[in-house]
């Protein structure tokens, strides 16, 4: 019972492909199973998670509690709503829907084992099988150069930063004389009390996790691959591979640094502080010199990424209420899934019609050429730049009051997150201005747009109104999550 919903996700996959081989090229029943999969994953991974007590298998290597359930929603969540905005944009390029679905669902179930992960080996498989298809989905689109461009920029620094990152996991290990999460957790709890040597090691085991996490979140300054990748793949998978590998690589971050290396805090808690700093500016700055909608998205998505990595450092910072950090980054997580989903499925939409490009000037009119799509736009771009009262608004506000309240150099950061967001409205707004001030510089008739897509939007837009109405709901879930895991840290 405690691994069924990661078999259901693994059986998903297996169906979608099965079904594609008895009936092939019928995309509506790829989707369709695809989605009641899904539905099925999501309804087991709650009913499992909803235990008072964490729920273990694989004598204690894989653990089921707050945390694994929250997290797992939100991946099937992210996946079915890229699987819906697929077809529209895939379609008419003659991409394969039914590969394409289920290469995310084994992303998922890779994604899944990170957040129930409770040892160092099956936290590294999980982190693996779902990089893997990200690289495949890169490339998805064959006969297009910067699609395959992008998937070997990606793929050859994620193979480096993967063999870093294990590199790291072996000094822990080495170190601590164990893989499992809780032991290592008990065993730096002797070094920081004076009980064991401070090894240097450990230091350089704390420096190779660093890196090779940084570059699984897109942090600066290993966030080369992203621009490239982003741009040359399939406008729906950006969408994806800008939140799912993000989301699971926070989710590896919550394991591995929270939960296994938490007594360490105060070491890397300043290394978090400056990437968070780095990654935020950057990001803005450079995208404010973007003409490329999607390529100004990716850019963004780094910001974001600092953004979250506030939260983080927040936790580390706070010893008297260290839940609030994670909380903060647990909401932002799913606020930014949403959105972000939404705003490149629209672009998805504009390219529906080939050749068509995700330049400023593809918005110019879009409000009047197509109402509906200018609107949703504006909605996730402002919930983007973080204007009250959409998703966005909250997520920033979490993250900048967990800051506050941890004090000292966290408040300078939280200062430096705040004109980050200020930058950052000028090259939202400013596709808001194209959409509804500039004159469209197509004749084109505006273009028939699936149900599914409008599905999809209609979720996404819902979300983003919702979360941001009322958040109280998804902040009780995430603190609930967050405590999963505190408690047995301490300060």
């Amino acid at each position: 019972m405690t691994i069924s919903p990661l078999v259901a996700g693994i059986l998903t996959a297996a169906a979608i492909l099965i079904v594609d081989l008895i009936r092939p090229g019928k995309t509506a029943v790829a989707v369709g199973v695809a989605l009641i999969g899904l539905a099925i994953t999501a309804v087991l991974t709650i009913a499992v998670g909803a235990g008072t007590t964490p729920s273990m298998a694989f004598d204690g290597a894989y653990k089921v509690d707050a945390l694994t359930t929250f997290l797992d929603v939100l991946f099937i969540a992210i996946i079915a709503m890229s699987i819906v905005f697929g077809p529209d944009y895939l379609v008419p390029r003659g991409l394969p829907v039914a590969e394409f679905a289920a290469i995310l669902v084994f992303a998922m179930t890779g994604a899944m084992l990170i957040s129930a992960s409770a040892d160092l080996l099956l936290l590294f498989l999980g982190l693996e099988l779902m990089v893997l298809p990200g690289y495949m989905l890169a490339g998805f689109h064959k006969t297009d150069s910067f699609s395959t461009e992008g998937a070997i920029k990606y793929f050859l620094l994620g193979s480096f930063s993967s063999a870093i990152f294990l590199f790291g996991l072996s000094f822990v290990w080495g170190l601590s004389g164990s893989t499992r999460i809780d032991v290592i957790a008990a065993e730096l709890g002797k070094v920081v009390a004076g009980a064991a040597p401070l090894s240097p090691g450990l230091a350089m085991g704390l420096a190779f996790l660093t890196t090779g996490v940084a570059f699984k979140i897109a942090a600066v300054p290993f966030h080369y691959w992203t621009p490239d990748a982003y741009q040359g793949s399939p406008t729906p998978i950006t969408g994806y591979l800008s939140v799912g590998p993000k989301v699971g690589a926070f989710a590896l971050i919550l394991r591995l640094f929270v939960e296994a290396l938490g007594p360490l805090a105060d070491w890397w808690m300043p290394v978090m502080i400056v990437l968070a700093t780095l990654t935020m500016t950057l990001g803005n700055l450079v995208a404010l010199t973007q003409d490329n909608v999607k390529r100004m998205l990716a850019y963004s998505s780094i910001a974001h990424t600092g953004y979250m990595l506030v939260g983080l450092a927040a936790w580390a910072g706070d010893p008297q209420d260290r839940s609030d950090g994670i909380s903060a980054l647990l909401f932002y997580g799913v606020a930014y899934a949403f959105m972000n989903l939404g705003a490149f499925a629209v672009i998805a939409a504009l390219q529906k019609r080939r050749g068509v490009t995700s330049s400023l000037g593809t918005f110019a009119g879009l409000g009047r050429r197509e109402p509906m799509l200018g609107v949703l736009m504006t909605l996730f771009l402002l919930s983007l730049t973080g204007i009250p009262p959409t998703a966005g608004f909250f997520a920033k506000t979490e993250v900048i009051l967990a800051a506050v309240e941890a004090g000292g150099p966290l408040t300078i950061l939280a200062v430096i997150t705040v004109l980050n967001a200020a930058v950052a409205a000028f090259y939202y707004l400013r596709v808001i201005v194209y959409m509804f001030m500039r004159d469209s510089t197509s004749d084109a008739p505006a273009l028939r747009h699936g149900a599914l897509l409008w599905g999809g939007l209609t979720a996404a837009s819902a979300l983003t109104i919702l979360l941001g109405l009322f958040p109280t709901g998804l902040l009780d879930a995430a603190g609930a999550a967050a405590n999963a895991i505190v408690p047995r840290i301490g300060s």
